[in-house]
């Protein structure tokens, strides 16, 4: 009873549960991804501080074999959502990442670091420049660190996709997709088609995958 009081409050909690055998732990990334600042209650979250030492222990504990992530994020902080990504690369625990709904700015990042990728269909991505909110100066040093944070990102979409740097900054700068920003949307198999996700599938396909791994472990 209170284990199963444990799965329930952690659903609650971190949208995160096991299967029934224990071996498969299912993390979801969701909303914004909130990173140094407290967003606004009423928006839907994940706190980087909660699912960094939540991948530590999966990472540590002998009984998970995999991961499952399902991503539906509208993107966020853009050093929290790297670190995340970080984070899951380098990770020896087999993962497999989903992509419904939406994939979006630092959500990139996110569904590439995982060890396969898939998209459903429907869901779309957004590939942009580096923005920040708030009041910056104008001044090169804030221009330079635009930038390499951008060069920072491009570098582990590259490295951790099939997608090349060439085509993937071409995609973050261009003005004929987006009414009212710079970027590219891409929708399932457009992702696919360009390298920056493995296969376009659903749940069974990213399930069936990550058992795949299991077994070569």
């Amino acid at each position: 009873m209170a284990n199963e009081e444990g799965k329930n409050e952690r659903i609650a909690e971190l949208g995160a549960a096991k299967n029934e055998a224990g071996d498969i732990f299912c993390l979801s990334i969701i909303g914004e991804i909130e990173g140094h600042g407290v967003l606004d209650s009423t928006r839907k979250t994940t706190k980087y501080e909660h699912l960094l030492p939540l991948l530590f222990s999966l990472e540590e504990d002998e009984a998970t074999k995999g991961i499952l992530i399902l991503l539906n994020t509208l993107g966020g902080d853009v050093e929290a959502g790297l670190a995340l990504a970080e984070v899951i690369a380098s990770m020896k625990t087999p993962s497999v990442s989903l992509v419904l709904g939406g994939g979006h700015s630092i959500g990139v990042p996110l569904a590439v670091a995982a060890r396969r990728s898939f998209i459903v269909p429907s869901a779309t991505m957004t590939v942009h420049p580096v923005r920040t909110g708030g009041l910056i100066l104008a001044v090169p040093q804030s221009f330079d660190y635009l930038e390499r944070m951008q060069n920072r990102i491009v570098r582990f979409v590259v490295e951790h996709s099939g997608v090349k740097e060439t085509a993937f900054r071409q995609m973050m700068t261009a003005t004929d997709t987006l009414a009212n920003d710079i970027g590219t949307l891409l929708e399932g198999e457009d992702a696919v088609k360009c390298g920056l996700i493995d296969e376009v599938g659903g749940l069974k396909e990213a399930i069936a995958a990550l058992y795949s791994f299991i077994r070569e472990e």
